[in-house]
């Protein structure tokens, strides 16, 4: 049973925060309008075609450059519902997971999903399946504690339903 069905958008090494959200739209509050910029520096198409559900694959230290939540949150509000790639940049990988988007680190996925591909993914579990190949792939399964943080939509939403 999977957690997330999608189709793939797949990206290079090194993508920095600055083409996930360009600076100049930073003085935008409203996280709608701000995710219709998520990309379009590095690919001008993804806004118009991702849909709800989609998946991002992704090289080497994705989310690197500046700290700022802007690019995980974009990406999420896009309808991303995870982000796989090699590595990611540490502050992003925290940000991701304090905003309640799922990443996982697989470089194998990473080297033979392809874009367009449909891939479903088991988070428990671990378990990547590119449906378009056949192929499985194993990566390392969230911890429960981020598990409930994904689950509850972000680490502030997690806190406020524990004091409950």
């Amino acid at each position: 049973m999977s957690d997330v069905k999608g189709r793939v958008f797949k990206y290079g090494d090194n993508v920095d925060t600055d083409v996930i959200i360009p600076a100049r739209y930073l003085n935008i509050i409203d996280r709608a309008e701000l995710s219709i910029h998520a990309m379009e520096d590095i690919d001008q198409d993804f806004v118009k075609k991702v849909q709800k559900g989609d998946l991002m694959v992704a090289g080497q230290n994705f989310g690197c450059g500046s700290s700022r939540e802007h690019a995980p949150i974009v990406i999420k509000e896009s309808g991303v519902s995870v982000v796989i790639a090699k590595s990611f940049a540490r502050i992003f990988y925290r940000n991701a997971i304090n905003i309640g988007l799922p990443i996982m680190e697989c470089p194998e996925a990473c080297d033979k999903i392809s874009a367009g591909d449909e891939v479903e993914v088991d988070f428990t579990g671990g378990i990547i399946a590119d449906k378009t190949t056949g192929e499985e792939f194993k990566a390392a399964p969230f911890p429960e504690f981020i598990q409930n943080i994904i689950k509850a939509g972000g680490l502030l939403k997690s806190i406020a339903e524990e004091k409950k």
